[in-house]
């Protein structure tokens, strides 16, 4: 069959490459970094008969012009080459695009939105399982999708659960969950797509091409989005109660008398829910939604909700060392998911913060930090940038420590002298400048934290 040329070597760029050889493509991953690590990752995939191409850039040319370009979740959409491809009427989609071809057979929930795409794609993945149905979670979570493509060979599935990114469904044109969630809307990202329009464009469309949506209708941009919405089989959900609810309220999750109730049936109390913070309640409104639509049972549903605990890198309790919180948030990648995270935990607060800093409005961050910490260390790239905007907002108490390690022996100190009640690694920022992503970022933290005497 015909050549592909995949670029990026990351998990996801791997996994593509595996699908289409089995399927007989002539694969070539082009990767524009060299390392060691990279060189043994190319040595094993040749012996699969995929070849891989270190340090170069695909190029188009009449020796190599493949019929298919698949882009890893990490490669902008609108890089000269791909722009170039597109023109001449090469097809180029992203890895999740080509996992759909061979998973359309299963129905899908695709969990997209700026925050909360993990936590609620965990859950729905946690009472689906509770219900006995097999499924198994795929895109920024667990799986990549293409992995999860080939692993049905052996082990066929009932429901595909995917957390999509916006980057993921830039690449995708055809990509149609059963049930699609949007979860929360701010600025992120912009960096790449440009306007807040066109990010919510490519949010929107995903939702569009789904046939049920479901919409967080606590989250003030969706709710006034929904305002001027005729989407069909749409259902909202509200920690405010039926009456905030957009829509009919037989397609409503909410809260009345601290008990969830799902298309105006009592599921639980939601007292027996052990994450804090309501981002994560409006984020189990949204699961119990997705797990009623798939067929989920009451019990299971429940079962589910007293014993879930989160997932990892976000507000991850790591342990507790004479009274104080070690927690793991680096999953806030940007300033509202840290403020998220501040608002969720006790104070006073030593704050981790730093990193590769992105766009966006730090204005209800800082006042956050202002109200619930202690003191902040700066790490990373970041840390002159937020120096500086923490001076401009009267706020002196921080301090430039550059490096993890640094910041944990600095936080436990200063922990014992301000009689702070959490170390939070909190970061606002992503994690490039110093760490492979912000899972290597947060393991960083943990081990670091569990070396505490």
């Amino acid at each position: 069959m015909g050549k592909v040329g995949i670029i990026g070597l990351g998990k996801s760029g791997i996994a593509a490459a595996r699908i289409l050889n089995k399927n007989n493509y002539e694969v070539t991953i082009y990767d524009c970094s060299k390392s060691k690590s990279l060189e043994e990752i190319k040595n094993n995939l040749a012996t699969e008969n995929i070849t891989v191409k270190l340090g170069q850039n695909l190029e188009l040319n009449a020796k190599n012009f493949p019929e298919l370009i698949i882009v890893s979740p990490g490669v902008a959409y609108d890089i000269p080459i791909l722009v170039e491809a597109r023109a001449k009427g090469i097809k180029t989609i992203g890895e999740m695009e080509l996992a759909w071809q061979y998973l359309k057979p299963y129905p899908w929930i695709g969990i997209t939105g700026t925050n909360g795409k993990t936590t609620t794609t965990a859950l729905i993945e946690a009472m689906l399982k509770a219900g006995k149905i097999k499924t198994s979670a795929c895109g920024n979570i667990g799986y990549a999708a293409c992995e999860l493509a080939l692993s049905v060979l052996e082990n066929p599935l009932e429901w595909v659960v995917a957390e999509i990114s916006s980057y993921q469904i830039e690449s995708s044109q055809e990509l149609s969950p059963k049930i699609g969630i949007w979860t929360t809307f701010t600025p992120d990202h912009l960096a790449r797509h440009k306007t807040l329009e066109n990010y919510h464009n490519i949010k929107a469309s995903l939702l569009q091409r789904s046939h049920y949506k479901i919409l967080n209708g606590d989250d003030p941009y969706l709710h006034n989005f929904g305002l001027n919405l005729d989407w069909k089989n749409t259902y909202w959900t509200s920690l405010k109660g039926k009456n905030y609810l957009l829509g009919d309220i037989e397609k409503g999750v909410y809260l009345e008398d601290s008990w969830i109730v799902a298309f105006q049936e009592l599921i639980a109390p939601i007292s027996l829910f052990k994450m804090v913070g309501k981002h994560n309640l409006q984020n189990l409104l949204m699961a119990t939604a997705a797990a009623k639509l798939a067929g989920v049972s009451k019990s299971a549903i429940v079962e589910t909700i007293s014993s879930f605990t989160g997932v990892p890198h976000r507000l991850e309790l790591i342990k507790t060392i004479n009274g104080v919180a070690y927690i793991n948030d680096s999953k806030a990648t940007n300033y509202d998911a840290a403020e998220v995270g501040l608002d969720s935990v006790e104070s006073p607060v030593i704050l981790i913060a730093g990193g590769e800093a992105k766009e966006g409005d730090d204005t209800a961050w800082i006042d956050k930090i202002k109200k619930k910490c202690a003191s902040v260390l700066l790490i990373g790239d970041a840390g002159d940038l937020f120096a500086e905007k923490l001076d401009k907002s009267g706020f002196q108490k921080y301090e430039i420590v550059k490096t993890m390690d640094k910041a944990v022996f600095r936080g436990k100190e200063l922990a014992e002298e301000k009689g702070a009640k959490v170390v939070l690694l909190s970061p606002a920022c992503a994690s490039f400048d110093q760490y492979r992503s912000f899972e290597h970022r947060g393991d960083d933290f943990r081990q670091l934290c569990l070396k505490i005497k």
